[in-house]
C-alpha cells in the first residue's frame, strides 16, 4: 500500500512539473505575442497606419456619402425650380409671339389697306404739290411695314415658330420685282440702280430670301449719298452668288461683324434720315443660318460695300416642278395684259376689297370685289373671271382661302390664283405652291403684285 501511495506521489510530481513547464512556456508565449502586438501597434508601423487609414476612409466615406444625398436632394429642388421657370418662361415666350402674330395681324390688316389706297392714289394726275403729298405718306407707311416686319420676324425667330419651305424657282421671279421696286427708291434719293437679270434655277424659300435681299437693297440706299447700287448674280461652284453693291463710304473692319448684331448699326454720320432698328442684318444672319446659305460682305472705306448671300442650284430632277415662271417688268410688256382684264378679289374685310378695286381699277382692271362667291358671282353678270385674288383668312368658321380657291378652279378651269396673308407659316405656302397657287404676303406690295398677275396673265394668254 505504502508502495503505491509513492508511486501516486511520484505521479503527481511529474505531472506538476510537466504542467509547471507548460504553463512557463505558455507564458512565454503570450509575452512574446503581447510584445509583438505592442511593438505592431506603433503609429509607424504599416499594420496599424493601414487600419488607422480604413478606420479614417469610412469615416470620410460615411461623410461625403451623407453630403452627396444632401446634395442631390438640393439639386432635386433646384432643377424642379429651373423647370418650373424653364416652363413659365416657354409659356410667356409663346404668349409673347402668340400676341404679335395677332397683333400684326391686326396692324396689317388696315396697314395693307393704307398702302393699297396710297398706291392707288399715286396713278392719279394731282397737283404736284399734292403728288408729293402722296409719295410722303407711301414712304411713310412703308417704314411702318418694315419696322413692324422686323419686329414680327425677330420674335418668331427667337420663338424657333419660322421655318423655311424651300423649293425651286427661277431666281428671275425675285429679282425681277426688287429691282423694279428700288430702282423708284433710289431715285428717290437721287441714286441709280444698275441690274443684271438671271434667269437660273435655284432651291430656296422665296420669301425669306426675298427678305433678305430687301434687307441689302435697304441698307445700300440707307447708306449711300451719291452713285448707284448694283443687283446680281455670280455662277459659282456651289450655287448662285446673289449681289448687292453700293458706291457708299464704305464699313471698317472693326464693324464689319458686329453689325450683324442685334441693335448694331454702322456708324454714319449721314444716317440720320434712316429710322431703322439696327435688326435688319441680325435677321439676315438668321434666316442664312436657317436656310443654309452663306452670307459674305466685301468692303472698302471710301468706296462702297458688296454684301451676297450663296444660293444652291435647283437640283435637275427638281428643276421641272418649278412653277414659277419668268417676271416680264412691266416696262417690257408689249401690251398691258392687265388691261380689260377681269380679277376677282374675295376678302372679308370691306376696307381691303375697296383698296384692292381702287388699286386695280387704277391699272385698268375690271374689278369684282366681295365677301363672298356668292356675292361675287351676282354682281359678274356671268363674266368669266381671269384672275383670283383670296384672303387665306377669311374669319372663322368659314373655309380657307386654298379651299375656296380649289373649288373655284374646279368650276373655272385654268383660274389663276394668289393666295394673300398675314401668316408666314412654311405649312401655308406649301400647301399653297402644291396647289398649283401663288401666295403673297401681307401688306401687299403693289408693284410686286402687279408684275406677279402680269406674268400670269401673259402665260396664260
Amino acid at each position: 500500500m505504502a508502495l503505491f501511495q509513492l508511486a501516486a506521489d511520484s505521479d503527481t510530481a511529474a505531472d506538476n512539473a510537466t504542467l509547471r513547464e507548460e504553463n512557463r512556456r505558455l507564458r512565454k508565449v503570450c509575452q512574446a505575442l503581447m510584445e509583438r502586438v505592442e511593438s505592431g501597434a506603433s503609429p509607424n508601423s504599416a499594420p496599424y497606419a493601414a487600419f488607422e487609414r480604413s478606420v479614417l476612409l469610412a469615416e470620410q466615406v460615411r461623410e461625403r456619402t451623407d453630403a452627396l444625398h444632401r446634395t442631390l436632394d438640393e439639386l432635386s429642388q433646384v432643377n424642379a425650380r429651373l423647370l418650373a421657370a424653364n416652363a413659365e418662361a416657354e409659356a410667356a415666350n409663346l404668349s409673347k409671339t402668340k400676341f404679335l402674330a395677332a397683333v400684326s395681324h391686326d396692324l396689317l390688316q388696315p396697314l395693307n389697306a393704307a398702302r393699297l389706297f396710297a398706291s392707288a392714289l399715286e396713278t392719279h394726275s394731282l397737283p404736284e404739290a399734292s403728288q408729293a403729298l402722296v409719295g410722303h405718306i407711301g414712304r411713310s407707311l412703308k417704314d411702318v411695314e418694315g419696322l413692324l416686319g422686323t419686329l414680327v420676324d425677330i420674335s418668331r425667330l427667337d420663338a424657333g415658330v419660322l421655318h423655311a419651305d424651300k423649293a425651286p424657282f427661277a431666281v428671275s421671279t425675285l429679282l425681277d420685282a426688287l429691282a423694279e421696286e428700288y430702282r423708284q427708291v433710289a431715285a428717290v434719293r437721287g441714286l441709280t440702280l444698275h441690274y443684271v437679270p438671271s434667269s437660273v434655277l435655284v432651291e430656296s424659300d422665296l420669301a425669306l430670301l426675298a427678305r433678305v435681299v430687301r434687307n441689302f437693297l435697304s441698307n445700300a440706299v440707307r447708306y449711300t449719298e451719291h452713285g448707284h447700287l448694283l443687283l446680281g448674280c455670280r455662277r459659282r461652284a456651289k450655287g448662285l452668288e446673289i449681289m448687292v453693291g453700293d458706291t457708299g463710304s464704305g464699313i471698317p473692319k472693326l464693324q464689319r461683324q458686329a453689325i450683324f448684331l442685334e441693335f448694331r448699326r454702322a456708324n454714319q454720320s449721314h444716317s440720320g434720315h434712316s429710322r431703322g432698328l439696327g435688326l435688319g442684318l441680325a435677321i439676315v444672319d438668321r434666316i442664312s443660318t436657317m436656310l443654309d446659305h452663306p452670307i459674305m460682305l466685301d468692303s472698302r472705306l471710301g468706296c462702297g460695300s458688296l454684301f451676297s448671300i450663296l444660293v444652291p442650284y435647283a437640283p435637275p430632277s427638281m428643276a421641272g416642278d418649278s412653277y414659277s415662271a419668268r417676271a416680264t417688268p412691266f416696262h417690257h410688256w408689249e401690251s398691258d395684259p392687265l388691261q380689260g382684264c377681269v380679277v376677282w378679289v374675295i376678302d372679308d374685310d370691306p376696307a381691303i376689297t375697296e383698296g384692292m378695286q381702287a388699286l386695280l381699277g387704277s391699272w385698268g382692271c375690271r374689278v369684282r370685289a366681295a365677301a363672298t362667291v356668292s356675292a361675287l358671282e351676282a354682281a359678274s353678270d356671268g363674266e368669266r373671271p381671269a384672275v383670283l385674288l383670296v384672303d387665306y383668312h377669311l374669319g372663322e368658321h368659314r373655309e380657307s382661302g386654298i379651299d375656296l380657291a380649289s373649288r373655284l378652279r374646279r368650276r373655272y378651269p385654268g383660274l389663276a390664283t394668289v393666295v394673300i396673308t398675314a401668316n408666314h407659316e412654311a405649312a401655308l405656302k406649301r400647301a399653297a405652291r402644291e396647289a398649283g397657287m401663288h401666295c403673297l404676303l401681307k401688306p401687299l406690295k403693289p408693284l410686286r403684285l402687279k408684275m406677279l398677275l402680269g406674268t400670269l396673265l401673259e402665260n396664260h394668254a
